[in-house]
């Protein structure tokens, strides 16, 4: 991801506008690094098209402006914007508090024994009804969680001795110390 932006910035992509123009060999180009970059160079430009048609204030006025229930409907209404990425926009580009499911997420709380199987909205029920409705508060237990993952909870080869959430780990008592956990 953070290639594909670089490569955005480089090529003078940083704005809607920009982005909404752009002919899509030279976008599927610049977010080749990301994966799937023919759908996200389509899907992208095509936000941003709508963007542009729908919202002529533009993001920053169209997002303090909006309320966060009625923002996150209507970004998920467009093509290519899951809940993830709606949270993401909702907590870190405008500001108001929706609680980012991601993987990391969803890992460290399976392990930890708080949940299975849930969907993506019994996981941000489960972290809401717990932590304060506050945009700093989500903004660093979700920062929190990604780097427990990336120094401890990782993918395979977790850490589990060293992992400051050990003594209240269900995986770690299954599975042992730095043991492959799958999942």
């Amino acid at each position: 991801m953070e290639r594909a932006l670089s490569a955005l910035r480089g090529a003078g992509l940083m704005s809607p506008a920009a982005l909404a123009a752009c002919p899509l060999p030279r976008l599927r180009r610049a977010v080749r690094s990301s994966g799937y970059f023919r759908q996200k160079a389509l899907r992208l430009r095509g936000l941003c098209r709508r963007l542009l048609a729908e919202h002529p204030e533009g993001l920053r006025a169209w997002f303090a402006a909006a309320p966060a229930a009625a923002l996150r409907a209507e970004l998920l209404s467009y093509d290519g914007v899951g809940p993830e990425t709606a949270d993401s926009m909702l907590l870190y580009a405008a500001g108001k508090p929706s609680f980012v499911i991601d993987a990391y997420t969803r890992r460290v709380g399976e392990r930890a024994g708080l949940a299975c199987s849930l969907s993506y909205d019994g996981w941000k029920d489960l972290f809401e009804a717990a932590l304060e409705p506050d945009e700093k508060v989500y903004n660093e237990y979700h920062a929190l969680l990604v780097k427990l993952c990336k120094d401890y909870c990782r993918k395979t080869k977790p850490l589990c001795a060293a992992c400051p959430l050990g003594k209240v780990c269900a995986k770690k008592t299954i599975y042992g110390k730095n043991r492959k956990i799958a999942g």
